[in-house]
């Protein structure tokens, strides 16, 4: 059985950093769906605040999808493209709060301002996007609220003080959001992904190992699985969390991360 969209209007808050850090996972998902015949009328708002970069994932996606420009750290932003979404489209029946940034240092490392700024974009942009879109769910008593989590906030990971706090409060914020939202019908869930073999990855390996091949051995250790994950395997996991078939998830964390988090 396929994770099929049907109908669904889905928003995606951020694309920049997933191109970066995660390949495009909505882009990679709706092409999946596309392929198998699961999209069924679905279409996509793909949101970004480098609308060239939204405009550069649609033209990947098709005609299924339509690019806006947002920035999640503004209440009136995300106000007004949710209002933009609805106007269009008459309703949003899937949110994916997928806008994020790293941050790279210890505690000691880390300069307030990046600390900050990481929670800013990361868990701000998490609850103002959530809150300007919610009211919308509730109207019509149904929706599936997809954020971007990470493995990281379950288990330690070296030298990603500010990354880790923004992921970690966003898994908490996706609970405590579920338990509000649930009376209204509305599904709350993470994503968890541990690292994804993406061209972030990639320029990260040669840019903090003399040696790549070395830092990407490194990695790999950590996987139970011995390897790194896909953009298809968290792009599948998105799909699922906006299917009926995940009806009965609800302040889930559902972990992709080859098992980083069952060798802790």
């Amino acid at each position: 059985m396929g994770n099929r969209l049907d109908a669904r209007r889905a928003l995606e808050a951020g694309v920049t950093t997933v191109r970066d850090a995660a390949g495009g996972r909505l882009e990679v998902a709706v092409k999946h769906a596309t392929d198998q015949q699961l999209l069924d009328g679905a279409r996509v708002v793909v949101a970004d605040i480098d609308l060239d970069a939204a405009r550069e994932t649609v033209a990947g996606i098709g005609d299924a999808a339509v690019a806006e420009r947002v920035d999640v750290t503004s209440p009136w932003d995300t106000a007004d493209l949710a209002e933009r979404v609805v106007k269009q489209f008459g309703r949003i029946d899937v949110l994916f709060n997928n806008a994020g940034i790293a941050g790279v240092g210890d505690v000691l490392e880390t300069e307030p301002e990046l600390f900050d700024r990481v929670m800013t974009v990361n868990v701000r942009g998490v609850y103002l996007m959530t809150r300007a879109v919610v009211p919308h769910m509730m109207e019509r008593r149904t929706g599936s609220i997809i954020n971007m989590s990470s493995c990281i906030a379950e288990i330690g990971l070296a030298r990603r003080v500010s990354y880790a706090a923004s992921k970690g409060a966003v898994f908490a914020m996706t609970k405590s959001m579920q338990v509000d939202l649930a009376p209204h019908g509305i599904r709350v869930n993470a994503l968890l992904p541990g690292t994804i073999l993406t061209p972030f990855v990639e320029r990260y390996l040669k840019e903090s190992y003399s040696d790549p091949e070395e830092g990407m051995a490194a990695i790999r250790k950590r996987q139970l699985s011995n390897d790194l994950g896909r953009p298809e395997d968290v792009a599948a996991a998105a799909l699922f969390l906006a299917s009926d078939e995940s009806r009965f998830m609800m302040a889930a964390g559902l972990i992709i991360d080859g098992g980083v988090s069952g060798a802790r």
